[in-house]
């Protein structure tokens, strides 16, 4: 991808953005060196143990304000203004990158009188069920679904529906603790009063992915993804990727129309969208959608992809700015993520330059080495790296995938104490 922000502004000439950070990613990286001057880091100190040291050491020059475990936000929001004020030039733009942060951090920055998201919006982009309630209100169509707090109210549902079923968590991620039930005995075991649960039907079709720039409340543009395999296997051992379609071969739907119709029915003003859906016989089932970068690396691949740099573009929507999204390429180009067979100490895995050498590959990242202790868990996201893989269509990157796949091995020995790896994130 290209070195400067879409728009080519140097960090002297606009906004200060303050950026909730709480994982090291691809793009709050790219962020860190290209707006050093006119960035504030948000940080949490209840999840402290998900930034690394080596990543406090790389953004250590930049002020970052860490809100402290146990008190109550509106006292941390007046701290912050008040250390703010000491700062040359403070924030007056936001950005919220994370998931798992995300009501949270939008009420810090409506508190602290910064562009966010509503109370309403956050439910619509974070509880499932109210999510699909929104999109059914706006015409779309999803699988049947419905709220459930104990085994009989699921088997109940799938009286209606049938098996199998999709239960998950109403604000889970990365199919954390969601599972595909094949029938009731699957319901055993799973604890319904540790969290607010749902279940929907199962769909064939095609699973896609769609991302899409929002700019004053306009979609500037979609870009899909193809699936190799869905997220569901995935966490249970399928390939683990997703493939930005830059060539026409994606759905014969018009995604960015799809886009604008939720970006006008939930109000939203500007950020960057990552949604699922199902194509089934030629119409579009919308799954879930987030608002915030996409997890593990697929923003990049759309940078790869269409030839043009993605994190700038992205950065200058939540500046204020409409960025130009002038395209060099148009191809397809992948993220494949590298497994990470269980939990213990590494003892061999593949050098990134042996990856680097095979056809298609154009980038590679080895989050974990020699003798580092590591811990899988049943996520999508779980991984020991990474690479970026590029070709002239679908079948040629799920192909050259295949060959990384070939190559790469990695022996973790069994350990007590592991932890767990680094991830994308989700």
């Amino acid at each position: 991808m290209n070195g400067g922000p879409a728009t080519g502004a140097g960090p002297e000439d606009g906004p200060v953005l303050l950026m909730a950070d709480d994982r090291a990613t691809s793009f709050t990286r790219y962020v860190a060196r290209h707006l050093a001057g006119r960035l504030v880091l948000l940080r949490f100190a209840e999840v402290r143990r998900d930034l690394s040291e080596d990543y406090l050491r790389e953004t250590a020059h930049l002020p970052a304000f860490w809100v402290r475990e146990g008190v109550p936000l509106e006292e941390e929001v007046r701290r912050y203004g008040e250390w703010a004020a000491g700062l040359p030039v403070p924030p007056v733009r936001f950005c919220n990158p994370s998931e798992p942060r995300q009501a949270v951090a939008q009420r810090f920055a409506r508190l602290a009188g910064l562009p966010h998201l509503t109370e309403r919006q956050v439910t619509w982009v974070r509880d499932k069920a109210a999510m699909k309630d929104r999109f059914r209100e706006l015409g779309l169509r999803t699988a049947r679904y419905a709220r459930v707090a104990c085994a009989a109210d699921a088997e109940r549902f799938a009286a209606e529906c049938g098996w199998p079923l999709v239960l998950k968590p109403t604000d889970s991620f990365a199919c954390v603790d969601t599972f595909r039930l094949a029938g009731p005995s699957s319901l055993a075991g799973i604890d319904f009063g540790a969290r607010e649960w749902m279940v929907e039907e199962y769909l064939g079709g095609t699973e896609w992915e769609v991302c899409g720039l929002v700019h004053d409340g306009r979609v500037l543009d979609a870009w899909p993804s193809a699936m190799p395999c869905r997220p569901l296997d995935i966490v249970d051992g399928a390939m683990n990727a997703n493939i930005s379609v830059a060539t026409g071969e994606g759905p014969p739907l018009d995604l960015r129309a799809l886009l604008q119709r939720i970006v006008t029915g939930m109000d939203l003003d500007h950020g960057y969208l990552h949604m699922e859906f199902f194509a089934v016989d030629g119409e579009a089932y919308a799954g879930e959608i987030g608002v915030r970068l996409a997890g593990c690396e697929i923003t990049a691949n759309h940078g790869h992809a269409y030839g043009f740099d993605v994190f700038g573009a992205t950065l200058d929507v939540y500046l204020g700015r409409r960025p130009a999204l002038r395209y060099g390429e148009r191809r397809c180009a992948g993220d494949l993520l590298l497994p990470l067979p269980g939990s213990g100490v590494v003892r061999a895995v593949t050098p990134r330059e042996e990856l680097l050498r095979i056809p298609g590959v154009v980038d590679a990242v080895l989050r974990v080495g020699v003798g580092d202790a590591v811990a899988a868990r049943r996520a999508s996201h779980n991984a020991s790296g990474y690479v970026h893989v590029t070709g002239t269509s679908i079948g040629e990157v799920e192909q050259r995938m295949c060959e990384v796949l070939g190559v790469f091995t990695i022996d973790v020995a069994p350990a007590a104490g592991a932890r767990e790896a680094p991830a994308p994130h989700p």
